[in-house]
């Protein structure tokens, strides 16, 4: 029986799956999943009357971005600023979300920046009842309400995954606050695979540049975890049974651990909880180390960093660790078979991923052939992000079968080094198989 008449055709320029050796000159996509990938012979019997065909002329396809760490509800309020509008971040422009009206649109904003990026996946890294009283209204309980509702009325423009919150943004958690939140949890959604609710986000320490990462500096001291607790030691305690209580539940964890002490009480949690497949995840792991990255890689633990924060914050981390403190160790973490992530932290930064390739390429250094580092950095904004989601079964790759999510750029990016890869227009941007931007 001949296969049905595709809905879109995509021929004449490079298809790259990111589905190990497989790539073609053209794809064919059907019901919201591929169908085809081939040369355009191949796809010729697919189309009929009512397939949409789109003259590649040398543009190339890949499968749609997934920043795994970006707050778009805060973005939609704040773009076109950021926290680090210049060269050094700086105080949050204040433009707080004041109603549910306010919410839904800076979600719908985002959302179309987002298309425009080539982005079809992202995690809200953090929304829920910590943050209900929240100065910015970005995290709180009603914007996770927001969320379904437009999920339910088909108006999202990207698939998302959400971490649940109980404790303050940046900010101190309670042990009791965590544990009311998981009795309490709806992880109820209209369509798990446009809206999915994945686990908690926890907060274990601060940032190195405000000396607030859970580290040794360089005078002696180490400050203690946000976790509440009367001393460091119930501190740690309350972090452990947080991890171990998420993970009985059957939630992902995903810990803000940028000290390397936290890492590794983070790490020494997971061992405990025992193997799973839940995909718990350091997230910007600043100062890991080569021995933490070997323990992750063993755990199943990914790591979702950023590197254009690691490029713009350089100096200030020097400034309060020392010249000689190894920091966003990208290759250990490549080398120890870490699941890796790249991803943005907008509004931190611009949700642009090309410039996130280009940074972390410039703390890789030099390269022995740019081309396939390429290939390498955007597997870290597709396939390690949809295994973050647990959904690399169903995306993150062009293969036959999976979801169709993808963006046409002007230029092949694996003909091109990572420094030129800002400079490459996306050109359109496909969602389940429905055109969400066109250039």
């Amino acid at each position: 029986m001949p296969l049905p008449h595709a809905d879109l055709v995509l021929r004449g320029g490079p298809v790259h799956t990111m589905a190990g050796a497989g790539s073609g000159t053209a794809i064919a996509v059907h019901a919201g999943h591929v169908q085809r990938v081939g040369d355009a012979a191949d796809c010729t019997d697919l189309v009929g009357p009512r397939t949409e065909v789109v003259d590649l002329n040398g543009r190339a396809v890949i499968p749609g971005i997934n920043d795994a760490h970006l707050h778009a509800t805060w973005l939609g309020a704040l773009w076109p600023d950021t926290l680090f509008g210049g060269e050094q971040p700086g105080p949050a422009p204040e433009r707080p979300l004041r109603t549910v009206e306010d919410q839904r649109a800076a979600i719908l904003r985002a959302g179309d920046l987002l298309a425009r990026l080539g982005i079809t996946s992202y995690t809200e890294p953090g929304l829920g009842p910590g943050e209900d009283e929240g100065a910015t209204g970005a995290f709180g309980s009603s914007v996770v309400a927001q969320y379904r509702s437009l999920a339910a009325e088909g108006k999202l423009r990207a698939r998302v995954t959400t971490l649940w919150l109980y404790g303050e943004l940046d900010g101190p958690s309670t042990l009791a606050d965590f544990r009311a939140g998981l009795a309490a949890m709806d992880m109820s959604t209209p369509d798990p695979r446009l809206l999915r609710f994945a686990g908690v986000k926890i907060f274990a320490d601060g940032i190195p540049p405000m000396r607030t990462a859970c580290t040794c500096y360089p005078d002696g001291t180490r400050p203690d975890l946000l976790v509440a607790g009367e001393n460091s030691a119930e501190r740690e305690d309350n972090l452990r049974r947080m991890i171990l209580a998420a993970h009985q539940a059957g939630l992902q964890v995903g810990v803000h651990a940028t000290g390397d002490h936290a890492i590794e009480l983070f790490l020494d949690a997971v061992q405990q909880a025992g193997k799973s497949d839940l995909r718990h995840y350091v997230i910007h792991g600043d100062l890991v180390s080569p021995a933490q990255l070997k323990r992750m890689a063993t755990l199943g633990v990914g790591l979702s960093t950023q590197a254009g924060i690691a490029v713009r914050t350089a100096d200030l981390v020097t400034a309060a660790l020392g010249p000689d403190r190894s920091t966003w160790p990208l290759q250990e973490a490549f080398d120890a078979g870490v699941p890796l992530c790249l991803s943005s932290d907008a509004p931190v930064l611009s949700p642009d991923w090309r410039s996130e390739i280009a940074a972390a390429d410039e703390l890789l250094g030099p390269a022995a052939n740019p081309r396939e580092r390429v290939a390498r950095l955007l597997r870290c904004y597709t396939v390690h992000s949809a295994r973050q989601d647990g959904a690399e079964s169903w995306k993150g790759t062009l293969a036959e079968g999976m979801v169709a999510d993808l963006c046409v750029l002007a230029a092949d990016p694996l003909a091109l080094t990572a420094a030129e890869l800002p400079d490459v227009d996306v050109e359109m941007t496909v969602l389940g198989g429905r055109v969400v931007h066109a250039k």
